[in-house]
Order: C-alpha cells, then structure tokens, then sequence
C-alpha cells in the first residue's frame, strides 16, 4: 500500500505539518526525503529496511554511496536528496553561528563541530577563530592526519589567528574510534597551543573533541 492511500493523519508529511518534525522517528523522516518505495514498498517501508540494515540513521548517512546502492530501489537520486538535507542543515549552523548569536549557545556549537568533523574517518584538527565579541570570524580545518593522530603545527594556529586578527580560539578535533574522551597526549597539545597563543594575546576558550555523536569540552573539565 502506497502511503498516498493512507490516513492523512498517518501520512509523514502531514504528521510534520500537524505535530512538527520532533514528532516524527527516524525512518519518518527518511521516508519523506526518499518520497518513494519500490515495488510492494512504501518509502516508509524501505526507510525502515535501509534504517535495520545499516542499523540506524548514523551508519546508514556514513555509508559509502556504493554500498547504498545494492539497495532495490535507492539509487543516486535519493543518496542527492539525503546528502544534500545533510548539507542543508550544516549550513544552516554554520549561517547561525556567523549571525553573531550562536556563541551565547554551547550546544550550538557543538552541534556544529559534530556536523562538521564527526564523519571523517581520520583525525582533522579545526579552530574557530573569533573577535573580542566571541563572534564567528572563520572556521579552518587545519591539519588531517591519520586514523591515530593528527600532526598540529603551532605556528600554524597562530599565524591563522593573527591573519583573522582574532581575539579568542575554539580548538576543536574529532577521535575516528568514537570515543570523546581526551588524551593525554590532546593534553598536552592543548597546553602547548594555549601557550603559543597567549603570546599573541589571543585567548583559548575551548578545545572540543569530537566523538560518535558527542562532544567532550576542557573547559567543562577544568583543563584549560
């Protein structure tokens, strides 16, 4: 049965526009970005099957386009459709934190990062430089390493800074494994960024560490 011939109130676009989008699962939302099935399935149907079998949204949007393919019924336009909702939503914060506000909201900035870094299935070493009202002057991805670790070059981090003529840093990198917790060794780089940057006057807010969905912050731990 194709969801058309369902209930309007079972319908997931109408259940969007009836209850709002927070009402909706996982397989609900993907349904409307696929906006159709294959034949016997409902796009809900196949957004459930895609859901079970790369268990869950996560690994299904990390999976290699190749890999989603072997699916009946999901070729390139409904991988467009679902990477670029993807982007749509990364620019989205990406356009929030440049308004100048963003700052005020933590969690939106860590939302942000987990957009930004959480996918890559190596190291990348970010900062987000700001001016003395902690508004959003760039974002850099500065150095990409291995799966282990990423080669951070202090000079690098302040020479960006000085060219942004920025007054505050958020330093932020993500851990491939999934696990947000700091080392000893993201320690000891923060320290060593932290001191080469005083120098130039220009304040670390924050060193974020990107995980599987998560982020860990120094400064909630003490550790700057």
């Amino acid at each position: 049965m194709s969801i058309s011939s369902w209930p309007i109130n079972e319908r997931p676009r109408e259940k969007l526009l009836e209850k709002g989008p927070t009402a909706l699962s996982d397989a609900e939302i993907l349904s409307i970005f696929l906006r159709t099935g294959r034949e016997g399935l409902s796009a809900l149907d196949l957004a459930r099957e895609l859901l079970d079998k790369h268990q869950g949204l996560r690994r299904l949007i990390d999976t290699d386009q190749k890999e989603l393919f072997e699916t009946k019924g999901f070729g390139a336009v409904k991988y467009v459709q679902i990477i670029a909702a993807l982007e749509l939503g990364r620019r989205y914060l990406q356009a929030e934190l440049e308004s100048g506000d963003a700052f005020t909201s933590p969690e939106q900035t860590r939302d942000f990062l987990i957009l930004k870094l959480r996918a890559y299935p190596y190291e990348v070493f970010a900062c987000l430089y700001l001016d003395n009202r902690h508004r959003l002057l760039s974002f850099n991805e500065l150095f990409r390493g291995t799966i282990d670790s990423a080669q951070v070059h202090a000079r690098e981090v302040v020479r960006s800074a000085l060219k942004y003529n920025a007054a505050a840093v958020i330093l932020a990198h993500n851990h491939p494994s999934g696990e947000a917790e700091p080392s000893q060794s993201d320690i000891n780089l923060t320290q060593q960024l932290k001191k080469a940057l005083d120098l130039v006057d220009v304040r670390v807010l924050d060193h974020l560490i990107i995980g599987n969905g998560a982020a860990s912050s120094f400064a909630e731990r003490g550790l700057l």
